[in-house]
């Protein structure tokens, strides 16, 4: 009686829910894949959609890389999978990704997960479409046009300058990675949105501490209760809305009062853009798009001059050759390094091959999001209407067909009349395998900008430090950039020139 009495319990308390679980995700499973298009004759890709509701997303967010690289090696170039609240398809390599890329309006959309929308706000430039995009893409560029990033050289290179210097006077490290995010912000404050120096010292703590508290949790699942990740998220992001406003409500005043300044940055080119549009000025879609600017033009470039410091730690010789770069064009064309300008950035060639190959090994946006706009065919497998495709550009770069790959060889950037790496062939899907930036019509629109502040970043490290690396080779976190776990602890010290 008592040994039937406890196979019951065990039955009730173990076995049952067990089955009940598995049950569960098995009609899970089959209720998702029911959401193929029955009027396309392609099967859906491999993959699994996880648990019920939650899908694999918390998957993703612990294990990150290892999760990605796990299923790329169990289901291919294209899987399926469910992320933040929805189905969606991982798409990977140069010949799917260009049809992605290619296909934006016709076959798919930018659509970020409805955390990132929460958050970032709908008005943002990734997230609109058509003539609004057209209208607010063509307002940011005018703050990234090359008499503007002209402008923006002197005071990048003064703010990397001091960075440098208080890194130089530091005992016995320096941990790189947050000092590079409060670097890129300081210039990103200054730069993008006119923030004065001096209030930028007020208030930069708090807006960083806010910046990295929005930014862990921009990628959630779409709950929004007290204490979950959306949650905190946006309260952060309200707290960094609150001081923008502060600075729009300066500009307008200036403006009323015709005291404008001359340089017009990108927040003054979207107020600008709004007004000239002759419709109603919108403070909150001023803000969002603001906020979107910050992320992307900090948040990128720290993970990028990070992953400089650590390739270059670990390749000397690179440095050398950088170094070599440097003092020919001041001995031979009479450069002066102290006053950089956009035409001395422009002859640092093999500066701009470290950077590209950084870039390539690194890259510090791992993907992009897209939403199907009508059922189609990619590679033999059916992308149904209304689920969501990722493009990895982590990925794309990991499998493109190029020679030692897994090497950092900056001079492969120099090897072709293009300039990009890979193999010297001239389809049209070649140059796919080299999407730091994305493409398409949705290609990064900061991306000189941030090819000039990097560049200038390079000029101001070598020719000031040596550094070594104390802990070695990083391991490498996305979160929702890439950076090194450590922070990438480091010993910088004076470089003297022979």
């Amino acid at each position: 009686m008592a040994l039937s009495t406890l196979l019951a319990t065990v039955l009730c308390t173990i076995v049952l829910p067990v089955l009940l679980f598995l049950v569960a995700v098995k009609l899970w499973e089959v209720y998702l894949i029911r959401g193929r298009d029955p009027s396309c004759p392609r099967p859906l890709p491999p993959g699994s959609m996880g648990l019920p509701f939650l899908g694999e997303t918390l998957q993703l967010l612990l294990q990150r890389r290892k999760f990605l690289r796990m299923k790329r090696q169990k289901y291919g170039y294209i899987y399926r999978t469910h992320l933040f609240g929805s189905p969606t398809v991982r798409v990977t390599g140069a010949d799917n990704v260009r049809q992605i890329l290619l296909g934006e309006h016709r076959l798919v959309a930018a659509q970020w997960p409805a955390s990132v929308r929460t958050i970032l706000g709908s008005d943002t430039l990734s997230n609109v479409h058509g003539a609004q995009h057209k209208s607010k893409k063509k307002a940011i560029m005018r703050a990234f046009s090359r008499d503007a990033l002209e402008q923006y050289v002197p005071v990048i290179q003064e703010e990397v300058r001091a960075a440098v210097r208080d890194w130089l006077q530091r005992d016995p490290c320096v941990l790189v990675y947050p000092e590079m995010k409060r670097l890129m912000f300081r210039i990103a404050m200054r730069i993008l949105l006119g923030f004065d120096p001096e209030q930028i010292r007020t208030d930069e703590q708090q807006l960083v501490e806010a910046f990295e508290e929005m930014i862990k949790n921009l990628f959630s699942l779409p709950i929004d209760v007290p204490f979950s990740g959306l949650y905190r998220g946006l309260k952060a992001r309200n707290f960094i809305h609150s001081k923008i406003e502060e600075n729009i409500r300066k500009k307008l005043e200036e403006d009323s009062e015709g005291l404008g300044c001359k340089h017009r940055d990108a927040l003054q080119q979207l107020i600008d853009s709004s007004k000239n549009n002759a419709e109603p000025f919108s403070m909150q879609a001023i803000k969002e798009s603001a906020t979107e600017l910050l992320f992307g033009g900090h948040e990128t470039t720290a993970s990028t001059a990070t992953s400089l410091v650590m390739f270059l730690g670990l390749h000397t010789e690179v440095v050398e050759r950088l170094r070599q770069e440097l003092v020919g064009l001041q001995e031979e064309r009479g450069v002066d390094l102290q006053n950089l300008t956009m035409e001395t950035l422009d002859q640092l060639q093999y500066t701009g091959c470290v950077i590209k190959e950084t870039l390539r090994i690194n890259p510090p946006v791992p993907g992009g999001f897209r939403v199907a706009l009508k059922t189609f065919e990619l590679n033999g497998y059916q992308i149904p209407k209304g689920w969501n495709v990722i493009y990895s550009i982590c990925d794309t770069h990991d499998v493109a067909e190029i020679p030692n790959k897994e090497d950092f060889q900056p001079e492969r950037f120099m090897a072709t009349p293009s300039g990009e790496a890979g193999s010297s062939s001239s389809s049209s899907s070649s140059r796919f395998q080299y999407i730091p930036f994305g493409g398409g019509s949705r290609m990064c629109v900061g991306k000189e900008f941030a090819k000039v502040l990097l560049k200038i970043f390079l000029v101001e490290v070598v020719t000031q430090c040596n550094w070594t690396l104390l802990n070695g080779p990083p391991t490498m976190k996305t979160a929702p950039t890439v950076y090194p776990v450590d922070h990438l602890p480091t010993k910088f010290s004076p470089y003297v020139p022979n």
